[in-house]
This record gives structure tokens, C-alpha cells and sequence, in this order.
């Protein structure tokens, strides 16, 4: 995945409301009227929010007569998921060397001279 790409991602999840849609299409495909239902905003305003989950490649939608349904696309989340896994797994093998390095007794060769 280009750099890019997962910046549209991170920065796209980074809106309350647009993981708040996400959320729901989780659970499966809905109405941009079903997605707005619950919401405090317009249905325009919730239109472009769901533009900028679609620009990054998380929502696809279709549109069927009136009707435009929007779907999840779960290889970008897993995109993004992947890159903090493998941040997760570099913290995580530092944290265990320093844990490693503070449970070693002290050397007492490298004691204080008094």
C-alpha cells in the first residue's frame, strides 16, 4: 500500500462521525438516509463525509433508482490495520527487551567505588 493511500485512510477514520458510519457498515450495507437517520447533521452533510470514506477507499456505494446504498470495502481497513499491527509488534518487542534488561540483577562488578 502506498503511503498515500493509508494517509487517505487514517485521515479519513481520524472524524468521529465517519467511523461512527463505518460502524454501522460493519453490520452491512445501508442507505445514505439509514446512515443519516440517527445523525444530528443534514443529509448533505453526511453525503460528503461518506465522499471522503469513498475518496479513501473504506465506503463503496451504488446507486439503485433513488436509492444509493453504501457498503463497506474491507481491504482498505485491513490496509490500515496491518500497518498498526506491525507498529504494535515493533513497541512491543522493545517494551519486552526493556522489561528484559530492568529484571536483570545488578552487576555488582559495576558498583559505586568508595
Amino acid at each position: 500500500m502506498l503511503d498515500h493511500e493509508l494517509d487517505l485512510v487514517f485521515r479519513a477514520l481520524g472524524d468521529r462521525t465517519r467511523r461512527a458510519l463505518v460502524e454501522r457498515l460493519v453490520r452491512g450495507p445501508a442507505s445514505v438516509s439509514e446512515l443519516a437517520e440517527p445523525l444530528t447533521m443534514s443529509l448533505a452533510a453526511v453525503v460528503q463525509h461518506l465522499q471522503v470514506l469513498e475518496a479513501a477507499g473504506i465506503v463503496r456505494s451504488e446507486k439503485a433508482g433513488r436509492v444509493r446504498t453504501c457498503r463497506i470495502e474491507p481491504e482498505m481497513l485491513r490496509a490500515g490495520e496491518h500497518w498498526l499491527g506491525r507498529q504494535r509488534t515493533t513497541w512491543e518487542s522493545r517494551l519486552d527487551r526493556l522489561g528484559d534488561f530492568l529484571a536483570e540483577p545488578p552487576d555488582p562488578s559495576e558498583g559505586s567505588t568508595t
